[in-house]
């Protein structure tokens, strides 16, 4: 690890101001410390920012549905009653994320703007890395990439958003609360990830030292109706090969409206748009479900070693769909 400067903050304008190039904020520092130790990031100052913890609750409800606090850990918000019964697809991705120990140390904001876990990208030893180093190349693209994207891919990178919180939330409509140097503002969190396209090392639209700090969460009729699903390799602390995010807002057997996001399988948090309209007014059974399941992949884009992503893609997605039709929801 390189030296580095520090600054401890404890109000979130003066964060943003502290903040600029060759800097980073600190917080649960889960992602960041990890890859200060590999030489992967190099930041000159970090500007702690764990004195924001206490400048409001971890969840509150409001007339529109909840608030939670980006400085709030994952663990806080997974137990919180109101989420686990109104917001079950949020509590079930922040519980299968991780560790315990890391679930009880990482924030929120922290966890929807961790870094993609592709080996070439973590290991400065690779010189083609257009995340690491514009312009190098993706050493992927012909290398082991059988956990890598076959959705929103480019030609320059295909490294997989890792995180689980973020499909939750992009299913659900949410909204993220940011300050900057400009001032507040509020954003469609649909907006704040940016597929690579022909500049992977930008990965959100985040002005520079503007930080997140509050995620909304709307109050709608497919709230309760929500689930996160989870493939992986193995049942503990690894990240997804495939998983889906749904909700649903259903009249009897009917689907009025679906929320469908998809992880895993994405260059960044994935929302399946064209999937969900392929189940309005239908009822979820095989059938339906296979063909929304289709429509979700039909523009996937693989590599050699992850083409049985498509597969397992809609599988993951056919399944989570009958399992939030059979949900028992009280009102």
């Amino acid at each position: 690890m390189r030296p580095f400067s520090y600054v401890r903050v404890d109000d979130a304008i003066a964060a943003s101001q502290a903040t600029g190039s060759g800097s980073a904020f600190l917080a649960g520092g889960t992602t960041l410390l990890d890859l200060m130790k590999l030489d992967v990031l190099r930041p000159e100052v970090l500007v702690d920012i764990n004195g924001l913890r206490d400048a409001s609750p971890p969840a509150t409800m409001t007339q529109g549905g909840m608030r939670l606090s980006a400085f709030a850990s994952m663990a806080q918000i997974a137990a919180d009653p109101n989420i686990r019964r109104d917001y079950p697809v949020i509590a079930q991705s922040l519980n299968l994320a991780a560790s315990a120990q890391l679930r009880n140390m990482a924030t929120l904001g922290g966890n929807v703007l961790q870094r993609t876990r592709c080996n070439y990208f973590r290991d400065p030893s690779w010189k083609a890395c257009n995340k690491r180093e514009p312009g190098s190349g993706c050493a992927a693209l012909d290398g082991v990439n059988r956990k890598h994207a076959v959705l929103g891919v480019s030609a320059h990178c295909i490294a997989t958003y890792p995180g689980d919180f973020a499909q939750a939330l992009i299913a659900l409509d949410a909204a993220v609360e940011t300050i900057g140097p400009v001032g507040p503002r509020v954003i469609k969190f649909d907006a704040l990830h940016r597929a690579p396209g022909d500049t992977p090392h930008v990965e959100t639209n985040l002005a520079p030292s503007e930080l997140i700090t509050a995620f909304i969460l709307p109050r709608a009729p497919w709230t309760r109706r929500s689930l996160y699903l989870k493939i992986r390799d193995r049942q503990s602390y690894e990240f997804a090969l495939a998983s889906a995010a749904v909700a649903l807002d259903m009249e009897e057997d009917s689907v009025r409206q679906a929320r469908i996001a998809l992880g895993g399988i994405a260059t960044k948090p994935w929302r399946a748009h064209a999937a969900e309209q392929a189940l309005v007014g239908k009822a979820i059974n095989e059938e339906t479900a296979n063909g929304a399941s289709q429509v979700a992949l039909a523009h996937a884009s693989p590599r050699p070693g992850n083409q049985y992503k498509i597969e397992l893609g809609r599988r993951t997605l056919t399944r989570a769909l009958l399992q939030a039709a059979s949900m028992e929801v009280r009102a």
